[in-house]
This record gives C-alpha cells, sequence and structure tokens, in this order.
C-alpha cells in the first residue's frame, strides 16, 4: 500500500511539474508575442517618420537638381557660342544665361531619423534586409554626390565669383549684367573668360553627368528607401 501512495505521489509531482513547465512556457509565448507585438508597432512608427523625411529629401534633391540642369542649359548654351563676338550676340539673352549659370545649390538632405535608427538599437527592429543595407550605406552614396557640389561650390566663390564681379555688373537683375557703361566688352574675346565658362561647365557636368552616377545612385537609393520604408508595403 505504502508503495501505491509513492506511485500515486510521484505520478500527481511529475503532472505538477508538467503543469508548471507548460505554465511557464504558455507565458513565456504570451511575453515574446506581446514584445513582438511592441517592437512591430515600434517599426511602423520608425517608418513612417523615415519615409516622411526621404519624401522631404527627394523633394529637395529633385528641386537642386532642376535647378543644377537650369544652370547646365546656360552655361552650354554660352560654350557652344565660344570664342564669343560679342557683337553678334544678343545682350539681353548672354546676360540671361551668364546669370543663371552662375546660381549654385548644394544637397543638404536631413539624416535625423536614419542616424537615429543605424545608431542605436533600433536598427534591429527594422526587419527589412534590403532596407537595413540602403540606410547603412545611405551616408556614403550621398557624401559622394555632395563632393562634387562643394567642389563646384568653393571654386565658384573663391574664383568663378570674382571674375564675375570684377567684369560685369553684378546684380540679382539679370538684366542689368551688360548694360553698364562702364564694362569691358573686350573680355568676350579673351581667354580669361573662355576659361571662365569652361571652368563652370565642368564642375557642373561633374554634378550632373559624373561617369561614377553618383546622382543616380543617390536618386535610386532614396527611391527604394522611401518604397520600404512605406508601411503599406508591408500589409
Amino acid at each position: 500500500m505504502s508503495k501505491n501512495k509513492t506511485t500515486k505521489y510521484f505520478k500527481y509531482a511529475i503532472g505538477e511539474i508538467i503543469l508548471v513547465v507548460i505554465g511557464i512556457l504558455i507565458a513565456l509565448q504570451i511575453n515574446n508575442w506581446n514584445e513582438k507585438r511592441k517592437n512591430k508597432l515600434k517599426e511602423t512608427a520608425l517608418l513612417q517618420e523615415l519615409n516622411k523625411e526621404f519624401i522631404e529629401n527627394k523633394k529637395q534633391f529633385d528641386s537642386v537638381v532642376y535647378y543644377h540642369n537650369r544652370s547646365f542649359k546656360s552655361v552650354s548654351y554660352i560654350k557652344n557660342k565660344l570664342p564669343l563676338t560679342i557683337e553678334n550676340e544678343n545682350l539681353d539673352s548672354l546676360s540671361y544665361h551668364l546669370f543663371y549659370m552662375g546660381w549654385t545649390y548644394t544637397f543638404n538632405p536631413s539624416n535625423g531619423v536614419s542616424s537615429s535608427i543605424i545608431n542605436n538599437a533600433n536598427f534591429d527592429i527594422i526587419s527589412n534586409d534590403e532596407l537595413r543595407k540602403l540606410l547603412i550605406s545611405w551616408n556614403d552614396v550621398v557624401n559622394d554626390y555632395i563632393e562634387e557640389e562643394l567642389y563646384a561650390l568653393t571654386n565658384y566663390q573663391n574664383h568663378l565669383k570674382h571674375f564675375e564681379k570684377k567684369y560685369f555688373y553684378w546684380d540679382e537683375d539679370y538684366t542689368n549684367w551688360l548694360s553698364d557703361k562702364r564694362l569691358d566688352y573686350s573680355i568676350f574675346n579673351k581667354l580669361e573668360f573662355d576659361n571662365y565658362v569652361l571652368d563652370r561647365y565642368n564642375d557642373l557636368y561633374n554634378i550632373l553627368k559624373n561617369p561614377s552616377q553618383e546622382l543616380s545612385k543617390v536618386s535610386i537609393t532614396m527611391d527604394k528607401i522611401i518604397k520600404l520604408s512605406d508601411p503599406k508595403f508591408y500589409d
């Protein structure tokens, strides 16, 4: 009888242990489910902020590229006329293109959200591997492109702008550029003017048509990040 009771107690104890283990496993499963749900909500919130950030960055980038193209169109117009014979030129048209070829722009993206994601534990919450890779490479991609813009800006401010101030009537109204009677039109026949135009042309060409295609890489990367950071993409 004593042996029979011991067997029953042993079976009861085993049953209790199994119930406790099952309870612990269920609790762990519920906790794990809650953590996944919280992380999913946090990921969705981060993706929404990232998506907004890159949509604004893309708008700014498209605007900057538009103005680069406008400047490039103007400097190409003048370059194709070199060497200039001022007597044969329409001064209004020439003034217009001289004015717009000199405008400089730089892309200054906001990286607050992307930097926050990469530099802390939030990075592990991003579940899409492609998006993670794009965010890691983003700074290198955009900096390679911005290098060309900064070089062009520095060259313009340190050299080309001084040429303009010396020989043109520098005014935000381009119609006044060549209207001042004190201007020496002979500058248009000199090599110095040709080099001024070619220098600006080369800077803009390197921004827009660089063989390494930095501009295209920036645009493609942003488009992919915008797509992959849109929460609707995961519905």
